[in-house]
């Protein structure tokens, strides 16, 4: 029986029941709309679908169809507070953060010395507040959202103090917490897309006095699973807590394919430094970034200020390399 018979005899069937059915066109009986779709190739699993928002080039952002939340990062206050922007990606810290973001790109893309499980985890974090790592996350993200192959998550794992809504200018909201408390909400309803096309952020969430018993719990290692598989194509980047103020900075660099520990320069002691490093022994890929400097590193000198470290270690191989930014 093809679609329109099938129609037909609903639609009689409707009619003797007494129910009074205007017209005779199939679409007019959702029974039969739904196996005419079907027979096309299109399911539709809820009615009154948002169609797509028309755009053209000259359009500065349209919201993808289905994003559940999105915010419009300001390009100009960005750009203003140090951040690096599209339009200023070739700027000394943008040239700096291509050094940074090199050898993590390698290890994605499985081109370094040896494969690291989950490279696109990569964690950003410190050995106490104050060193600079959520500056450093949004900046890594926004560089790495202008490459071409890849999608970018910026994950605030910093729930005791979320500082990427201050150093990005979004408001917070519904995030990493309430996943981790509600099983029936998913990921996909609490991230937001950026008018940063490859750019998208999953905030802390809703507060909770028991936050950081819950980044160490089951729910947060089954979501850490499904974030590194889910999208082959996208890097997670996550500011995470400092290493020697909690224990769930460890517990997540457990996880991670990378990590970079943030080094403020003439503040973190050396026993801080060594102690952080120590916390890391379990994670395969290693960098320490020296923040605010003020001398030059092998004659380049860029004006913020970035010196790197890199050391890697797969099975009983290791290596260790400079970057100097």
């Amino acid at each position: 029986m093809d679609i329109i018979e099938q129609a037909a005899k609903r639609l009689a069937e409707l009619r003797q029941s007494g129910i009074d059915v205007p017209g005779n066109s199939a679409a007019a009986i959702p029974e039969a709309a739904a196996i005419a779709s079907e027979e096309a190739g299109t399911r539709f699993v809820e009615k009154n679908l948002p169609q797509p928002a028309l755009s053209d080039e000259s359009a500065t952002y349209v919201p993808k169809v289905g994003a559940s939340r999105h915010t419009v990062l300001d390009m100009v206050a960005l750009a203003d507070g140090g951040i690096v922007t599209p339009e200023t990606a070739r700027s000394q810290l943008g040239s700096e953060l291509r050094v940074l973001k090199r050898p993590l790109l390698q290890n994605v893309l499985g081109k370094g010395a040896a494969r690291v499980k989950n490279a696109n985890l990569i964690m950003i974090t410190s050995a106490v507040p104050g060193e600079g790592k959520s500056y450093l996350a949004a900046n890594l993200a926004m560089s790495l959202a202008m490459e071409l192959d890849h999608t970018v998550l910026l994950v605030d794992a910093d729930v005791e103090r979320p500082s990427l809504p201050r150093v990005l200018g979004f408001e917070d909201g519904k995030g990493l917490l309430d996943v981790l408390l509600d099983a029936q909400l998913d990921l996909s309803q609490v991230i937001l897309r950026t008018n940063v096309e490859k750019l998208s952020i999953l905030p802390a969430g809703t507060h909770h006095p028991r936050a950081t018993e819950l980044l160490a719990s089951a729910a947060m290692n089954k979501l850490l699973a499904e974030m590194a598989q889910r999208y082959p194509d996208r890097i997670i980047i996550f500011d995470s807590p400092p290493l020697l103020v909690t224990t769930e900075a460890r517990v997540l660099a457990g996880h991670m394919g990378q990590v970079i520990l943030v080094v403020r320069a003439d503040s973190t002691s050396h026993a801080e430094v060594k102690h952080a490093v120590a916390a890391l022994e379990i994670c395969p890929v290693k960098m320490v970034v020296l923040n605010q400097t003020t001398g030059h590193f092998d004659g380049h000198g860029y004006g913020y200020g970035y010196g790197y470290g890199y050391g890697a270690k797969a099975g009983d191989q290791s290596q260790d390399n400079d970057y100097r930014g």
